[in-house]
C-alpha cells in the first residue's frame, strides 16, 4: 500500500508542476477580455422597501456590471440613492450611476470592501421601478 501512496504522490506532484507552471512568455501580461472594463459592485437596499436590492442587482447585471453581493442595509433609510466610488476610477460609480438611472456619486474609499462601487439604495429607486 506503501508504493501506491508513493506512485499517487507523484503523479500529483507531477500534475501539479505541469498545471501550475509559468505561462508562455507570448501570453504573459495580456489583459483578460473585459477584465480592465470590468467593475465590481455590492448594492444595499437602504430603502425601507422590499425587493430593491434585488431589482437593482438585476439592472446592473443586464448592464454589464459585476454584482457580487446584494442584501440589506439597517443602518438608516435614504431617500435618494448613493453610488460610493470605493476603489478605482470615477467612470466606474458613473456607470452604475447611469444603469440604475437615479443617485448621487461620490467618492468614500475603503480598502476593507472588496469592490469598486458599493450602492445604497434609495427611496428613488423604488419610484424609478413603478415609474420607469
Amino acid at each position: 500500500m506503501l508504493v501506491l501512496t508513493g506512485v499517487a504522490a507523484g503523479g500529483f506532484a507531477a500534475w501539479f508542476r505541469l498545471a501550475h507552471r509559468a505561462a508562455p512568455r507570448a501570453a504573459q501580461g495580456r489583459a483578460v477580455p473585459g477584465e480592465r472594463s470590468r467593475v465590481v459592485v455590492e448594492v444595499l437596499n437602504a430603502s425601507g422597501g422590499a425587493g430593491l436590492a434585488r431589482a437593482a442587482t438585476r439592472r446592473l447585471r443586464d448592464a454589464g456590471l459585476d454584482v457580487v453581493y446584494f442584501g440589506s442595509d439597517t443602518s438608516r433609510s435614504l431617500d435618494s440613492t448613493e453610488v460610493l466610488l470605493r476603489r478605482g476610477g470615477a467612470e466606474a460609480a458613473e456607470r452604475v450611476r447611469e444603469a440604475l438611472g437615479v443617485g448621487r456619486v461620490r467618492s468614500a474609499p475603503d480598502a476593507a470592501r472588496l469592490v469598486d462601487v458599493s450602492v445604497r439604495i434609495g427611496a428613488d429607486f423604488a419610484a424609478r421601478i413603478r415609474d420607469p
